[in-house]
């Protein structure tokens, strides 16, 4: 059969259009009962588990607990300061200046504020960004087929990350809400405990979900390029920069890829990411606002502020989340594909082959 509706469009995406086509795309192989085959491996000897078993996934959803809820607490201090430099730009002039008015206002202490939402927050949301991502790049592979996972599979990582993302802001909303009302309103509460209570009184649960449309706005394109551009860098990386196979490199030397990998996707993430996160600070803290609201009232060069900020602490924390997260399957001994190449049938289909 000629390509589904969906291979249609991935074909349509700027990203990963190849530059050749196929006249003809074979489906693939049906079971006795008409399903489609997994293409998913068993477990080699040197593996805990099979590749997408639900082992897999539980481990899988772990790493990201750990990647995502240590790595944005660690950086606690700088995530307040730009928060304050995006919805206070009068008084918080400079990053440097952020540290010290916070510093000289609540003590060394004060930088911390928001730690307890921030773990608990983000380690929700990367169980379901690391593990639904795997969930549905398996899906997806499997709906399109071997070939054409390979020529669309730019497609694939977007399209993946972004169904994942969808879950994960909605499990970390709340607790971004409460956070950033702790970091942007002096006054208003110092903990968890004493901020969760006072915002439903006021607004109800309606308090910790008004957000979560900018946070899809912010967190979705972000992801999409962090998980996309990760893969294609490795890929990259591997093919043109590291001058062996990665099967014959140590597994130090493919965490070092990773993390040079992880932190050039953080770069580009924080750049497409920021108006957005302009836009949920400030609206976090203004109760009664809209996202329209926000955006008009911050206008082209409110939204980029904090923006050096930001990509000192995005670059650094989605490099860090990698490397923990691809640690994390080396300890486990989860099952690591290599960089995806050609498969033989496209390659006679292509002439390349014999």
């Amino acid at each position: 059969m000629y390509p589904t509706a969906l291979t249609q469009m991935a074909r349509a995406n700027p990203f990963s259009a190849p530059l050749f086509s196929l006249q003809k795309v074979e489906e693939p192989q049906q079971s006795q009962q008409g399903q489609r085959t997994r293409t998913l491996a068993a477990a080699s000897a040197e593996d805990s588990c099979a590749f997408g078993s639900n082992k897999y996934y539980a481990l899988c959803g772990f790493g990201g607990i750990l990647s995502c809820g240590l790595t944005h607490t660690a950086v606690v201090p700088l995530d307040l300061v730009k928060c304050r430099l995006q919805v206070n730009p009068d008084k918080y002039k400079s990053i440097g200046n952020g540290f010290s008015v916070t510093v000289r206002e609540d003590g060394v202490r004060g930088l911390a504020k928001g730690w307890a939402p921030t773990f608990i927050g983000y380690s929700m949301q990367g169980l379901c960004k690391f593990g639904f991502y795997e969930v549905f790049k398996i899906f997806y592979s499997d709906l399109l087929g071997e070939e054409n996972t390979y020529l669309w599979r730019t497609s694939l990582y977007l399209a993946a990350s972004a169904s994942a993302e969808f879950f994960a802001d909605i499990a970390l909303a709340p607790m971004e809400a409460v956070k950033v009302r702790i970091q942007t309103k002096p006054g208003y509460a110092n903990t968890l405990r004493q901020a969760v209570p006072k915002m439903f009184a006021e607004e109800g649960i309606w308090a910790f979900y008004k957000g979560v449309v900018p946070l899809w706005m912010r967190q979705i394109p972000y992801t999409m390029m962090k998980f996309a551009c990760f893969e294609r860098t490795v890929e990259t990386l591997y093919k043109y920069v590291v001058p062996r196979p990665r099967n014959e490199c140590s597994k130090g030397e493919q965490l070092v890829v990773t993390f040079v990998a992880g932190y050039i996707a953080g770069v580009f993430c924080a750049i497409v990411s920021h108006p957005a996160d302009s836009v949920v600070s400030v609206l976090n803290k203004e109760s009664g606002s809209t996202a329209a609201q926000v955006l008009k009232k911050l206008g082209p060069k409110g939204v980029w502020k904090g923006l050096v900020a930001r990509i000192i602490m995005i670059g650094t924390l989605t490099a860090l989340q990698w490397f923990i997260y691809d640690s994390v399957k080396v300890y486990f001994r989860l099952p690591r594909p290599p960089p995806p190449e050609m498969p033989e049938t496209l390659k006679k289909k292509l002439g390349l082959t014999e």
